[in-house]
């Protein structure tokens, strides 16, 4: 779930998503992608088919899909589940982040859900409230997948806008929460910074 506040920025952007490929979860990615990329650069979206929940048995497969992604980009930020977050696949993803973007700065978000995996994030991003008003528009336009799900409701995704933010001192009581588990300032002229 990408953050609004990066991708109204004038930015290059690689959208990858690891299962749904050929089916109506590609479809919903790529629309989730229009939407909250909209005004990105460029819009680069790849969704492989990957059987959704056999992540950790074809680890190997995911790893070369990883290898090749690693060939073609080298990105500023990457954004990927948390490394707690319960679901199989999920905690396969963030691994193989982790494992093939060792020197990128790496942001883990959060995902509500029934396996209350929800943890103490240490990095927040405040929000306005039309931002959060169109990410969770954006989520419940794009995911209609997920909405016979009991957690995927936009009271819920405003609840946890909402807790982060007042976790954060959010000017309007409202931030995106991530876990940055390293990252590297620098601060000569000669290097260049990852942020």
């Amino acid at each position: 779930m990408l953050t609004l506040l990066t991708a109204q920025r004038r930015i290059d952007c690689y959208w990858v998503v690891f299962s749904g490929g050929g089916g109506p979860r590609e479809q919903e990615a790529r629309k989730a992608a229009g939407l909250f990329l909209k005004s990105a650069r460029r819009r680069d979206v790849t969704v492989h088919a990957f059987r959704d929940g056999f992540f950790p048995y074809v680890g190997g497969d995911i790893k070369e899909a990883f290898e090749q992604l690693a060939r073609r980009v080298s990105p500023d930020v990457i954004f990927t589940h948390t490394r707690d977050d319960r679901h199989q696949d999920h905690r396969v993803v963030s691994d193989l982040t982790w494992n093939t973007f060792r020197s990128h700065l790496i942001l883990e978000y959060e995902v509500p859900k029934y396996d209350g995996d929800l943890g103490v994030p240490n990095l927040f991003v405040p929000l306005t409230s039309a931002v959060a008003r169109t990410k969770i528009r954006h989520l419940r336009t794009a995911f209609g997948s997920q909405r016979s799900k009991r957690w995927f409701t936009a009271d819920t995704f405003q609840g946890l806008l909402r807790l982060r933010g007042v976790e954060s001192g959010a000017a309007e009581g409202l931030a995106e929460a991530f876990y940055c588990r390293k990252a590297v300032l620098t601060t000569s002229r000669a290097s260049t910074s990852r942020f």
